[in-house]
Order: structure tokens, then sequence, then C-alpha cells
């Protein structure tokens, strides 16, 4: 039976180290990439775009961004959520609309 090396642990401090610093990101660049994803882009995309290791980092500069803004702007986004949900819904109608109307256009 032969062993297997074993590797030595690193210290929390040394594979800090090893990672690097973090990258910092300007102010210019965080509103750009929040401007991206109020345009209507999918955080993955946007993230993908610019690099970024993960959308949870562009829902945290949304945040701020909107907070930033005050309430006007949560208001407006809050709103944007509820016409969305709206159009999804009239969509759906529509399309069941669609679906009746093939269905009795062919028996007359």
């Amino acid at each position: 039976m032969s062993k297997k090396p074993v590797r030595p642990v690193k210290s929390a401090s040394s594979s800090k180290a090893a990672r690097g610093s973090r990258r910092a990101f300007d102010d210019e660049f965080k509103s750009e990439a929040v401007a991206m994803l109020l345009d209507g882009h999918s955080a993955p995309s946007v993230a993908e775009r610019l690099g970024l290791s993960s959308v949870n980092l562009l829902y945290r500069w949304k945040r701020e961004h909107l907070e930033k803004a005050g309430p006007a702007a949560t208001s407006l986004e809050a709103r944007v959520r509820e016409l969305e949900l709206e159009l999804h819904r009239v969509e759906r109608e529509r399309d069941i609309l669609k679906k009746a109307l093939a269905i009795f256009g062919r028996n007359g």
C-alpha cells in the first residue's frame, strides 16, 4: 500500500495572501452596472459582461443606489414590479384568448 503525500495545510493568513487583494470598484463603474440592471438586462448577463464573480454584488449596489436616490426611486421600483406582473398576467390572458379563437374558429 502506498500512502498519498500529505499536503501542508495553509493558514488563513497565507491563503488570503495567495488569493490577492480584493478588487475595488469606483462609483462610476457601480452606477453603470446598476443602470444596466435598471434598463432591463438580467443580473447574470451584467455580471458576466463586467467580469464580476457574483450577482449578489450587483443587487447590493442596486439597493445602495436606490437608498441614496430616496423614497421616490424606491416607489418607482415597486411600481415597475407591479406593472411587470400585470403585463405577464395580460399576456397570459391574451394567449388563452388566442387559443380559444383558434379552437372556435375551426368549428365555424
